[in-house]
């Protein structure tokens, strides 16, 4: 579990909330119903126009991981690579066929199962780079789902406002509806701005940077793999992938 997205996502609450209160204001000021449905659907509806439905399965299946990201545990990677170097040398490559069959992450298996077939070098690069670069590209565009939606919420605010102006200068013979109307417009921006900065934006930076972290893992593992394949020493491969730490 991210415990700093959890207090992030609380103390932006409780910013907007108390600052509301400090100054003077109540919880039901900031509460509107029309507002919210202008700011919420209006952004959901441009995504939906902008993204293929597999990439926002994807955006949606991803929004987990703001609070508990998949593991990247490059340290036990790389002691787990210098374990595959090993057997390799006293087995040879025929001997990690039983370590690919029980291996769970998937990128892995796939190496350890070219390895154990014999695959060159290269073959073995240029199949794992392709599956990398494909991962990591459907999985930013996902992220990105979040960020276009960003975008979009401040400008459905300011839409929002407009509307409630609308209805204010509709009105204004009637003091009893100016109230609602002003309403709107003032909540309805602030819906939109705090959706995008408070929520949208940081959601898809901290994807972007769990994707990013997955891809250095995969490729710590792409080069162990290759170097086993290439028959270096287990001790020179782990001081290798060391560097892949921060």
């Amino acid at each position: 579990m991210d415990i700093l997205s959890i207090i992030g996502l609380l103390l932006a609450i409780v910013a907007i909330v108390g600052g509301n209160y400090l100054e003077g204001g109540h919880i039901g000021a900031l509460v509107n119903g029309p507002a919210a449905l202008i700011v919420i659907g209006g952004t959901l509806g441009a995504a939906f126009i902008q993204t293929p439905l597999p990439v926002f399965k994807r955006a949606l299946g991803m929004f987990g991981w703001v609070f508990r990201s998949p593991k990247t545990p490059l340290h036990e990677g790389i002691g787990q690579v210098v374990n595959w170097s090993n057997i390799a040398r006293k087995e040879g490559l025929l001997g990690l066929e039983t370590i690919a069959d029980m291996e769970p992450d998937l990128f892995a298996r796939k190496g350890l199962q070219l390895l154990a077939d014999g695959c060159e070098t290269e073959t073995l690069r240029s199949i794992l780079e392709v599956e990398l670069v494909n991962r990591e590209n459907r999985d930013l565009r996902a992220a990105r789902v979040y960020e276009s939606m960003g975008g979009y919420s401040p400008t459905i605010g300011i839409i929002g406002a407009v509307m409630g102006l609308i209805h204010v200068m509709g009105n204004l013979a009637d003091p009893a509806m100016l109230g609602s109307g002003i309403a709107v417009a003032f909540v309805a921006t602030i819906y939109g701005v705090a959706l995008a900065n408070l929520f949208l934006l940081p959601v898809a930076a901290k994807l972007k940077a769990v994707v990013l972290e997955q891809s250095r893992y995969q490729e710590m593992l792409l080069e162990g793999l290759l170097s086993i394949a290439e028959g270096e020493n287990p001790r020179s491969i782990e001081m290798k992938l060391e560097g892949f730490l921060d």
